[in-house]
């Protein structure tokens, strides 16, 4: 694998299945799946019973059914296929680029494009309607943006700004602006 790729590749825990209340670890590194277990119980006979681990290298671990099995009852089969895909070098790139470079490659999209993008992950999701990545569009689709227009759109948000049309703008800022003016009124 990539030698720029971070130690930890991947990492989840999480409980068994009911009513077990035991807690486990998967943990996917460059070079090894490691499994780790602690029994939660208050039953006598597994009071004494100590956390457990296994680790595989990468080849290991595909041939290794019993474990798979396991990791497909604790973390489902969405989980064990991605590790799967991480085992036999199938990296998902896009997932490890910052949300900076991502929106900066997000930001040269179409409206469209970005719509579609939205819907493929949470994360896209988050990053898609971010002020981060809509600012520079609304600045670049105005001419000049001025204070009030600034205010409005941190109170509001700039993704809704962009889709507001000029008229409900003007009636937006002159509510903001007239709100503003009764406050300073009030408190003299």
């Amino acid at each position: 694998m990539a030698s720029w790729l971070p130690e930890t590749l991947f990492e989840i825990v999480g409980e068994g299945p009911a009513p077990s209340k035991d807690y486990y670890q998967l943990l996917v590194t460059r070079s090894q799946v490691i499994f780790r277990w602690w029994k939660i119980s208050l039953r006598s006979e597994y009071r004494s019973t100590k956390p457990g681990e296994v680790k595989e290298s990468h080849e290991n671990f595909l041939e290794n059914s019993h474990l798979q099995v396991q990791i497909a009852l604790i973390f489902g089969a969405r989980i064990l296929d991605y590790v799967f895909n991480l085992c036999e070098g199938k990296l998902d790139f896009l997932e490890r680029l910052s949300d900076n470079l991502l929106l900066s490659i997000i930001s040269y999209l179409d409206l469209e494009d970005i719509a579609s993008l939205s819907q493929t992950s949470r994360r896209f999701s988050k990053l898609c309607v971010s002020d981060k990545l809509w600012e520079p569009i609304v600045q670049s689709a105005c001419d000049y943006i001025t204070p009030d227009m600034r205010a409005l759109a941190e109170d509001v948000g700039w993704r809704q700004m962009f889709f507001t049309n000029k008229l409900q703008l003007q009636r937006q800022l002159h509510k903001r602006k007239e709100s503003q003016e009764s406050k300073r009124d009030s408190q003299v």
